[in-house]
């Protein structure tokens, strides 16, 4: 037998408020807790400007900043130790001051402004390098894809490379009866083998499985070269360029030293025989600064030619 019970709608309306009661103070102390709740950190994150980034700015300007002040300092005390025959720091900038004043004058063929004299050396680099890098690299390439030419050549590399680039200029005025196309000549011989090995290596690195796909595909070695060996060496090619360009400037200042005539090389050479030493010094620095914008500007060509990235 079921029985049922029956309760009045007083009854039901009884119970409703009493849970309606017991459930509003619940209610009501989480409101309260929202109201006291404040916004989570990463809230405040967003809503907080962006700072600029002091540290980063500090990290890179300190380092070089103590790194020449540095210098200064050594340079001033070797200055006071040797009783002034090394100029200070501040002679040698009013000098510097006054030579780069007027740095394009002209007072005959052996008396010119530091300007001509850099930029009578960095035509002769030009050309001597333009040379290298149009014999250097595509021997590199044909030394690097044919194996009888890489045990051909490889003995010669080998023999020629470790000889001073000072040592061909002999050679050089011998053939060519010049001061100025000695030096070129000299610059050429000097750049040309970075150009040769980095291109050669480049060639041989280049992934077996790309040579198997253009011989599958029976492409023409024209082909085999632009389109696969040209971008895989591409990396390897600007390293050696880069290379050669430092080793260029290097010996152009040493051969401009024997050969005499313009240049920054040459410039050093006549104010030694003056017996200025402010120029010396100037010249250094002048020297450091366009070899260190030379390298500079490779490494951009060089990030911008290649996906990885090109460090100095």
């Amino acid at each position: 037998m079921v029985s049922a019970v029956f309760h009045s709608p007083l009854d039901v309306s009884a119970e409703g408020s009493a849970i309606k009661k017991e459930a509003a103070p619940a209610y009501s102390a989480g409101a309260g807790s929202l109201k006291d709740a404040k916004p989570a950190p990463q809230v405040q994150a967003e809503k907080a400007a962006p700072g600029y980034d002091w540290s980063g700015l500090l990290l890179k300007v300190l380092p070089p900043f103590f790194g020449l002040a540095l210098l200064v300092g050594i340079w001033a005390m070797v200055s006071i130790g040797t009783a002034s025959s090394i100029p200070s720091p501040l002679e040698t900038w009013k000098q510097a001051v006054v030579i780069f004043s007027d740095p394009f004058y002209s007072k005959g063929p052996n008396d010119q402004g530091v300007g001509w004299n850099i930029l009578f050396s960095l035509k002769r680099v030009a050309v001597g390098f333009g040379l290298a890098a149009v014999v250097g690299i595509p021997v590199g390439f044909l030394i690097g894809r044919f194996e009888f030419l890489s045990r051909m050549f490889n003995p010669l590399i080998s023999l020629l490379r470790p000889v001073s680039p000072l040592a061909w200029l002999p050679i050089g005025l011998l053939v060519f009866k010049g001061a100025n196309p000695a030096a070129i000549w000299t610059i050429f011989i000097c750049s040309i083998w970075p150009m040769i090995i980095n291109t050669a290596v480049g060639v041989q690195r280049v992934p077996q499985d790309y040579m198997n796909v253009a011989r599958v595909l029976n492409l023409s070695e024209w082909k085999i070269v632009t389109k696969i060996l040209f971008p895989s060496v591409l990396p390897y090619m600007l390293t050696g360029v880069r290379l050669a360009v430092g080793t260029a400037w290097l010996v152009i200042v040493a051969a401009e030293m024997l050969t005499g005539g313009v240049g920054i090389g040459f410039w050093v050479w006549d104010e030694w025989n003056n017996l200025n030493v402010k120029n010396i010094i100037i010249a250094i620095f002048v020297i450091g600064i366009v070899g260190l914008l030379l390298e500079y500007a490779l490494i951009k060509l060089a990030t911008a030619f290649t996906f990885e990235e090109v460090k100095s």
